[in-house]
């Protein structure tokens, strides 16, 4: 970055290659710029991200993950030969300060001042995840040869604990490990279920085209189906018809009430 600054830059005639060595050195400024103007209190200006939610103090707004300050990094320390560094930030929605480190002994970023952590860090052992080794234990076990063999057995019983669970993932994954053949299975599923789908509507087309209706229907159910069977339908004979409809005119002419069965003569 800072070579790619001194391309196709006006060199000034005093310019002494030997003497000077570099337009940075002629100018007396540093490759950085303003990212190192406190270069000399150990301080370099870079570009931090957020490594996790926080809430502010200042103001107790939210912070999301990912949001970009320009920090000041310091090494403060080390964890044996790791370097500790620490950033510190101005809030974009108020005046107050964040300070962070890094925690290498955790693999995490720890709040100094100025913010807190939105909690939603899990318990890798409630969570049946696997556990990573600690220092501590990692050293007991390269020093250690019996606390390795205690240590040995103990994964040998996990194992074996571990063995069913193990074995019925390994038979879940084979019934899906030849995938041409499911596949195939599923296209030809696939096709069936839509030729049926096409038999019902046309079925249903015909249907509304026949009742002359314009509505959609609803598929047939069993509880349609026994209800249907309930009822029954009786046409009445045309010479059966006929005769009750003489018999009607004849009682009207006679003076009878066509629905009540009386005379006139009755009220006389």
């Amino acid at each position: 970055m800072g070579e790619r600054k001194g391309v196709n830059k006006y060199y000034p005639p005093d310019f002494d290659p030997a003497k000077h060595g570099s337009l940075n050195k002629y100018r007396n400024s540093h490759p950085l710029r303003e990212r190192a103007r406190k270069l000399s209190q150990g301080i370099l200006i870079i570009r931090f991200e957020m490594p996790y939610n926080i809430w502010c103090d200042g103001c107790g707004k939210h912070i999301g993950m990912g949001v970009r300050y320009n920090a000041e990094k310091k090494k403060v320390g080390n964890y044996y030969t790791t370097p500790i560094y620490r950033f510190r930030m101005k809030c974009h929605l108020c005046v107050n300060y964040i300070e962070m480190q890094t925690d290498p002994a955790n693999c995490d970023y720890v709040i100094v001042s100025g913010a807190r952590r939105k909690e939603e860090r899990w318990d890798m052992k409630d969570n049946e995840q696997i556990l990573t080794t600690d220092h501590e234990q990692k050293k007991k076990l390269e020093t250690d040869p019996m606390y390795k063999l205690e240590h040995g057995v103990g994964d040998q019983e996990k194992l074996k604990i571990a063995v069913p669970t193990l074995s019925n993932i390994q038979d879940m994954q084979s019934a899906w490990k030849d995938d041409f053949a499911i596949n195939s299975m599923l296209r030809k599923k696939f096709r069936d279920e839509k030729k049926v789908l096409k038999e019902t509507e046309e079925k249903d087309e015909a249907l509304r085209n026949k009742a002359n209706l314009s509505i959609p229907l609803l598929e047939e159910t069993d509880e349609d189906k026994r209800l249907a069977s309930l009822l029954k339908l009786r046409v009445l004979d045309c010479k059966l018809r006929e005769n009750e409809l003489c018999s009607t005119d004849e009682s009207n002419s006679a003076g009878a009430h066509p629905h009540l069965g009386l005379h006139f003569g009755d009220f006389v």
